[in-house]
């Protein structure tokens, strides 16, 4: 978390504190060394908190894809053209790799705002990237 005295310099220049519970799964569980921490940083939207969370913990490389192709499962079955129902992503650089999932009190960041959804003081936010096995 950050120090004390960076706090201090952030509310001197009138920067918004939040506070939110980290919930941590899979690979970044292991790499932050828990499963829930309390985490405060300076501003209120998730794109603020996860550029917080990255300097303090090096996990940025195992949930955010650089490209198009980083965010892309490939599967054997063929997309149609026409998908059902509304389907919204983030755009490229705001993306998560394929199977790592953001979510802010239990629902994918993509069904807000994306990377620029407003957190609160309080607000569950959780950095899923599963364990996966082979054959």
């Amino acid at each position: 978390m950050a120090t004390e005295t960076a706090q201090k310099a952030r509310e001197e220049q009138g920067q918004p504190q939040t506070t939110v519970t980290v919930r941590c799964t899979g690979h970044i569980r292991d790499a932050v060394g828990t499963h829930e921490l309390e985490f405060t940083f300076a501003g209120d939207r998730l794109r603020e908190f996860l550029e917080a969370f990255f300097a303090v913990y090096d996990v940025e490389d195992l949930l955010i894809a650089e490209t198009e192709a980083d965010a892309t499962a490939h599967g054997w079955a063929p997309v149609p053209d026409d998908l059902p129902g509304t389907w919204r992503k983030n755009p490229e650089g705001d993306q998560t790799r394929t199977y790592a999932r953001v979510c802010i009190n239990g629902r994918f960041n993509e069904h807000f705002e994306g990377f620029e959804t407003t957190l609160a003081d309080g607000d569950r936010v959780a950095l899923i990237y599963p364990f996966m096995f082979c054959c």
